[in-house]
């Protein structure tokens, strides 16, 4: 299969096959799919615009209603979650919002009152109107709007730069035997925790206790790709699948290690 995808014009007929089987699989008769609640796996995407999947990503949360942003599948640029929506103001809390990522703060009609009857929130939240969504991002000139990672995920690097866990994890969870992962800084270090593909680490015959020297090669091979600041300096075994909140986010925070 990886030959005939190196062979021009036939490698269209196999995308376009793909295509069919999987907008089959969503009943074939609609207009897009629109993907949001989580980041897209940027290797994901990639696959799916060489085949013309008619997808997009949208952005937004509860408190707004549910939407901040959007655009659709044949205007949306690879990494975006599209452009804020007509009744939203929205602004980056950073000197120059087109270069330097900082805190996505909107407000609107469809912006929350307040959380009930939990004013400390309320007010932690709301600023003049302005709605602290808690993600970090950038936009183009164009309006474009690219979330880069959680405010309180970011981990600060040896030198002051900021290393958003989300992008190292997208790559972590492309690996071989990796069912998910985590990025943790542990003693000013950054570790990856697996929790591995067990059924697939069966089906090729490894002894899950040896699983972590065959991630081993994976990591180096990761890090190539990886600025210094921000490379895996260990993967550990996690053995049980990561805690999640309902909307099946990781808790990060049972996860973080003490430097002591």
């Amino acid at each position: 299969m990886k030959v005939l995808l190196n062979i021009p014009l036939l490698n269209k007929v196999i995308f376009k096959k793909i295509n069919e089987k999987l907008s089959n699989a969503f009943g074939g008769n609609f207009h897009e799919i629109v993907i949001g609640g989580a980041a897209l796996n940027p290797d994901v995407e990639r696959f799916l615009r060489r085949i013309k999947f008619k997808y997009t990503v949208g952005y937004g949360m509860t408190e707004c209603g549910p939407l901040i942003s959007y655009s659709g599948w044949r205007t949306n640029p690879m990494g975006s979650c599209g452009k804020v929506i007509n009744y939203l103001e929205m602004k980056i809390d950073s000197s120059d919002p087109y270069s330097e990522v900082g805190e996505i703060l909107v407000r609107g009609e469809n912006v929350m009152m307040g959380y009930y009857k939990n004013p400390e929130a309320t007010q932690k939240a709301l600023d003049n109107g302005w709605l602290h969504t808690g993600d970090l991002g950038v936009y183009d000139s164009k309006g474009f709007i690219y979330i880069k990672g959680r405010s309180k995920s970011m981990i600060l690097g040896p030198s002051g730069q900021n290393i958003y866990p989300e992008e190292i994890e997208a790559r972590l969870n492309n690996i071989p035997f990796v069912q998910e992962s985590l990025v943790i800084e542990q003693k000013g270090k950054l570790i990856g925790l697996i929790y591995p593909d067990y059924e697939s680490v069966q089906q090729q015959g490894i002894d899950p206790d040896k699983l972590e020297p065959v991630l081993e090669h994976h990591r180096l091979e990761v890090n190539k790709h990886l600025p210094q600041y921000s490379q895996i300096a260990k993967l550990v075994v996690h053995n049980q699948e990561f805690e999640k909140t309902p909307k099946k986010s990781i808790k990060r925070f049972k996860y973080q290690y003490s430097d002591n």
